[in-house]
């Protein structure tokens, strides 16, 4: 087994990573799509998934007839966090799901995969995806083949309302000041794995472990 496999900490000498701007996301889908289309994905896989969020009610008063609500909904675009800390590498038992060193993007080792899916089982994000047909796992790889040629992920250019970016982690803080760790509903705490990803946070946003609302379309996801 060669040290690429072994399971130790890579030093890793630059890190990539995603943006996404909740408050211009209109749950389209072309990032989803795009990307589906570009890996040629199969039904019931998607390396990134848009969730709608959201709650409140309507509410009408008995005596006066005057009616108010709380309601609200905002979309967030998510696929592999390319964490620092990513509970899917701790997870594989055959060290095929690897942080790269060049460049800090988790990806899978398919000659090593056995597809026993632990990875998927303790990715809070559902990055890790089983492909049947193959036999091991895949997910998104930050489309490494593209940025190698100067290009964007494909959900990024693909995006109609320039609602994401990627890039070294560095560039984007500095490019989006204005970006949060992604600690909103339906999000977990980025404590955990220490995701690669900035939002800019809808003005409707909810903090992660939010009870006022829920994912509304678990049946597109």
């Amino acid at each position: 087994m060669t040290s690429r496999h072994m399971k130790v900490k890579p030093e890793i000498k630059q890190q990539y990573g995603f943006y996404v701007d909740t408050s211009k996301c209109t749950g389209c889908k072309t990032c989803q799509v795009s990307c589906k289309d570009r890996s040629d994905l199969p039904v019931g896989v998607n390396f990134r998934r848009v969730y709608e969020y959201g709650g409140g009610v309507w509410r009408k008063d008995a005596e006066t007839g005057v009616v108010s609500q709380d309601v609200f909904a905002y979309y967030t675009s998510i696929s592999c966090n390319h964490c620092t800390k990513p509970a899917c590498v701790e997870a594989c038992i055959t060290y095929a799901m690897h942080k790269r060193a060049e460049d800090g993007l988790v990806v899978v080792d398919t000659s090593q995969c056995i597809g026993c899916e632990a990875c998927a089982q303790a990715c809070p994000y559902d990055a890790p995806q089983m492909d049947h047909a193959k036999g091991h796992m895949t997910k998104c790889d930050g489309c490494f083949d593209r940025v190698a040629k100067g290009l964007k992920p494909t959900c990024v250019e693909s995006c109609p309302m320039r609602a994401l970016d990627y890039g070294l982690m560095e560039e984007l803080q500095a490019k989006y000041p204005e970006a949060t760790r992604p600690d909103i509903a339906p999000l977990p705490s980025s404590d955990y794995t220490q995701p690669n990803l900035l939002i800019a946070k809808n003005r409707l946003h909810q903090p992660t472990g939010s009870k006022r609302g829920d994912v509304l379309n678990y049946a597109e996801v």
